[in-house]
């Protein structure tokens, strides 16, 4: 059978992340999480005592930043491996400012365009259906509500050993939906031809049974 293209979009801790590396792995598919790219560039920008509200100042960081994701789903940042430090919530919030930059997009949606380029691929962020892989086979909608968002982000928070305060995860997922929704620059929303997935009330197990029935209806075709 022929290997597609999958873009999985949605907002914050809908569970797009954990349901494309599962989707992945069954299919032997290459997962790609463009998020921690852009979590990537946040960091890099932090320790480097660089205003992430500065777009120029970011805009003339990437010559020195370098990403790579090894076939585990490891993210490294100019070989150190960031994969704890990139999931700390002050970080999400800075990769949705930094995602804002045309120059920070461009730089990314080259280096994943050219990853995905042979197919055989699951992509997840925020505008992988209506930019990055527009012409991906299979496109999917993920959401949840904010709650449940919160609730995820928090017990998955204790399990990393990161802090976990519900009430304010909370505000930070309600403040990066207004972000992602409202910025200029490829905003976060549904591409025509997605298949939206509500996660709200569905364990991962039944949100990738899902998503391998519609895999496997695009195959055949």
């Amino acid at each position: 059978m022929k290997k597609i293209s999958i873009a999985i979009d949605g907002p914050s801790a809908s569970g797009k992340s954990t349901a494309a590396k599962i989707v992945a792995k069954k299919l032997n598919y290459i997962y790609i999480d463009t998020g921690a790219m852009y979590r990537s560039v946040c960091l890099y920008c932090l320790s480097n005592d660089i205003d992430i509200k500065d777009e120029a100042a970011v805009s003339a960081a990437l010559i020195d930043i370098d990403i790579d994701i090894d076939e585990k789903g490891a993210i490294f940042l100019n070989g150190t491996d960031v994969s704890k430090e990139i999931r700390q919530d002050n970080i999400s919030i800075g990769a949705s400012v930094v995602s804002q930059y045309q120059k920070v997009r461009d730089f990314l949606v080259s280096k994943q365009q050219q990853i995905a380029a042979s197919g055989g691929v699951v992509m997840d962020g925020r505008d992988i259906g209506t930019v990055v892989l527009k012409n991906a086979q299979l496109k999917i909608f993920q959401v949840a509500s904010s709650k449940t968002r919160a609730l995820r982000r928090y017990h998955d928070n204790i399990e990393r050993g990161l802090e976990a305060d519900y009430e304010k995860i909370l505000e930070e997922i309600e403040h990066r939906d207004y972000q992602d929704t409202h910025r200029q620059i490829s905003p976060l929303k549904k591409a025509d031809d997605a298949i939206e997935i509500d996660t709200s009330d569905k364990t991962i197990e039944e949100v990738v049974g899902l998503i391998l029935e519609l895999v496997k209806e695009k195959e055949a075709k």
